[in-house]
């Protein structure tokens, strides 16, 4: 009990670095930065280097580590932050997503995809603290984290440029006629954030002697649950929610195991939003201010087409194979279908609606391991899997996601991100029904009648057919009565209530629909891939969809589908850039934020 108590105050002295650079971006930014695991990756690389490369001591490691991690925080704020101040939170959280898929990926291209062993420099000695040993990496590892909490704490409330830093995060508006130059504020902060991110990066890496190059996206999620257990913007409740999220973490594994250390924390996260949004610290229940009117896309000029033009598009797809022989174009194309499907089902709650959602892939997993449970376990034919499987996703989205429906903005969209990543984890140890981490392997083709649908271009035109049906669906609805309540809800909440709009029902009508649409495109993958395993459908093909109707245009039907279609066709053409492609993939959705958020084609309302 001793040690592991010990475990969990050195661990959340990991995680108390990065939850003290996240709340102190949010404080003077009003941003969740999603980019910070990415520079505590950097940062554990750049002490990887040191030590293996170069052989130098711990202390001058560190000292680079903080200084290489500033600079990629300046280099975030500069690039990342800066030009898009006006846009919005939402709008920044979207860019700082991007910018950490491009350090992520340029790491994989420099350093190479596999984990590397980081040696612990200090001497391994061991000291015997009642029925519990304590090593000198964890008292160096406190050490850091009570030294680092001081500093900061005089920084910000014995120096000049802190007293500007905690102005800026009360009242930014009133710290500018103060005449406190913001925009060097936010430089400080990017700095001091990226120094701890790459000193938790490197102490993380010592602690458990290895790195890799994806370690960021836990580490984004780790800090964000304990900056968000003691409220956003308050540094001792980060310091609180650290500790409490480091013993929360170590008893899990000791009593239950190491696969459910993600799953506590994600748990922990959604009961924060949910029982107290504002934090283990704060007196006040209601949550953080955060808009109530507009979409967080901006609006443009919407280009006009023809109405004759969209069925001779859909006649001109259903031809395709018909004329294009080569079966690998036909399965690439048939995917592009399956993430248009996707796209225009996100779009229903991100377009129509205007309510961020970051866990897509969530429901795509709930539909493929209903179809693979249905068909393989039970017996069921994939004709009747295909209309019970979506129906069930529906229903255990909507019941996931109504608790988490009152909240708005960014709180909404961690919200979503920690339901997707519950879903996967949940999977992920749930032995007896999805097999754990061996997933389920000898899912059977499509099939309709015993006729087994394996064919590339039979695959392609039952892919089309059901995305035709989706555009469909929700082109009627985004016409209806029920989509003019949805816009009504994207454009101002509050007059949407005051006319007797019920937000939570309408909310997850939307959700309910987009579950169960995104839940047919994960029975196609199911069957297509023929298995499926927790890590088949990440986060990462959350922000990919997410990306689609950013490109393409909110609330629009087919800018989703062209979206959709880019991203998923460019890449294959581009192929022999490697993994530059999903660098340029990243860029190509700053660009888009940048010059033109409203996507190629904007509404088409």
């Amino acid at each position: 009990m001793f040690d592991q108590l010990i475990n969990g105050l050195v661990i959340g002295n990991l995680y108390m670095l990065t939850a003290i650079g996240i709340t102190q971006i949010y404080g003077v930014a009003g941003v969740v930065n999603f980019a910070h695991g990415s520079v505590y990756m950097a940062g554990a690389y750049i002490g990887w280097m040191a030590i293996t490369w170069l052989h130098w001591p711990l202390v001058p490691v560190i000292l680079l580590v903080l200084a290489g991690s500033a600079l990629l925080g300046l280099a975030l704020e500069r690039l990342a932050v800066r030009p898009f101040a006006r846009a919005g939170s939402t709008i920044l959280l979207l860019t700082t997503i991007a910018a950490g898929l491009i350090i992520d990926n340029a790491a994989q291209v420099i350093w190479g995809p596999q984990t590397q062993a980081l040696p612990n420099p200090l001497p391994q000695w061991h000291i015997r603290l009642g029925a519990g040993t304590v090593s000198l990496l964890d008292l160096f590892i406190l050490a850091c984290g009570v030294g680092t909490a001081l500093l900061l704490h005089l920084f910000l409330y014995r120096s000049r440029a802190g007293w500007a830093v905690r102005a800026t995060a009360q009242d930014r508006d009133a710290a500018l006629q103060m005449g406190i130059d913001v925009n060097r504020v936010n430089r400080y902060s990017f700095a001091l954030s990226g120094a701890f991110a790459g000193l938790s990066g490197l102490l993380v890496g010592l602690y458990f002697s290895n790195i890799y190059p994806t370690m960021g996206a836990s580490a984004t999620l780790k800090g964000t649950t304990a900056a968000l257990l003691g409220g956003l913007g308050n540094v001792p409740g980060a310091i609180l929610g650290a500790y409490v999220l480091g013993i929360a973490e170590t008893f899990s594994v000791e009593w239950l195991g190491s696969s459910y250390r993600n799953l506590v924390a994600v748990l922990l996260l959604i009961a924060v939003l949910l029982f107290r949004p504002n934090g283990l610290l704060s007196g006040r229940r209601a949550l953080n201010p955060e808009p109530t009117a507009g979409t967080f896309i901006p609006h443009g000029r919407p280009l006009r087409f023809p109405r004759w033009l969209i069925p001779a598009s859909a006649v001109l797809a259903a031809a395709l194979p018909l004329f294009l022989a080569n079966p690998y174009a036909l399965q690439v194309l048939a995917i592009g279908w399956v993430f248009a499907l996707m796209a225009v089902s996100l779009n229903l709650i991100s377009g129509t609606t205007g309510q961020i959602s970051l866990g897509h892939a969530g429901f795509v997993t709930l539909g493929a391991y209903a179809t693979a449970i249905l068909t393989s376990r039970l017996g069921l034919p994939f004709s009747v899997s295909l209309l019970v499987s979506p129906v069930v996703a529906a229903v255990i989205g909507v019941l996931l996601c109504y608790p988490a429906l009152r909240l708005r903005g960014q709180y909404l969209a961690i919200a979503t991100l920690g339901l997707g990543e519950a879903i996967s984890l949940i999977a992920l140890n749930w032995d007896s029904v999805t097999q754990g981490p061996l997933g389920i392997s000898g899912i059977q083709p499509a099939a309709f009648f015993g006729y087994e649908i394996w064919s590339a271009a039979g695959v392609y035109w039952l892919d089309l057919a059901a995305l035709l049906a989706c555009v469909w669906a929700v082109y009627r609805l985004s016409r209806s009565h029920l989509g003019r309540a949805l816009r009504a809800v994207r454009e101002d909440e509050v007059a949407a209530r005051a006319f007797g709009i019920g937000l939570a029902r309408y909310k997850s009508i939307a959700f309910g629909v987009s579950a169960f649409f995104a839940a047919v495109a994960g029975v196609l993958l199911a069957h297509s891939y023929s298995y499926i395993a927790p890590d088949t459908f990440t986060f990462a093909l959350s922000i990919q969809v997410l990306t689609m109707i950013i490109l393409g245009g909110r609330d629009n039907v087919g800018g989703a589908v062209i979206g959709a279609v880019i991203l998923i066709v460019l890449p294959e053409t581009i192929r022999f850039l490697g993994e530059y492609r999903y660098i340029l993939y990243g860029l190509l959705l700053i660009g888009m934020l940048r010059f033109r958020p409203y996507g190629l084609l904007n509404s088409t309302t």
